[in-house]
């Protein structure tokens, strides 16, 4: 029975642990610091992996979001024109950048790239 519980809280641990998003002042301060390797960067392919998994999971979440919102009739915070939309990183980090410091510090990664999507596909009234 014990090796039972144990087996299902190991199975729940990764799924709590994949729920959360990195702060966006550390997501700036990891992205930036890779940023100034330039061609060097390559030799860091551990953090360009978690830093673009950080970002799509960031960019499904915020996806989710608005999908949840137009689903129960609410005004969605960003939208989107219909088919694939992607951003690339040097606009991304740009955008993230302009929101300041103090504000980066207190949200995660999923707010950042709200606020991001926001900027650029604003819902027109």
């Amino acid at each position: 029975m014990k090796l039972k519980l144990f087996a299902v809280g190991l199975l729940l641990v990764p799924a709590v642990a994949s729920a959360q998003s990195m702060n966006a002042q550390l997501f700036h301060q990891r992205a930036t610091a890779l940023q100034k390797k330039g061609a060097l960067a390559i030799f860091s392919r551990g953090e360009i992996k978690a830093l673009m998994s950080e970002g799509q999971a960031a960019g499904k979440k915020a996806r989710e979001q608005r999908l949840a919102a137009v689903a129960a009739g609410q005004k969605p915070r960003f939208c989107p024109p219909s088919g694939p939309v992607s951003i690339g990183s040097d606009e991304f980090m740009k955008r993230l950048a302009a929101i300041p410091q103090a504000e980066r510090s207190r949200i995660d990664m999923t707010e950042a790239t709200v606020r991001i999507l926001t900027q650029k596909f604003p819902c027109r009234a």
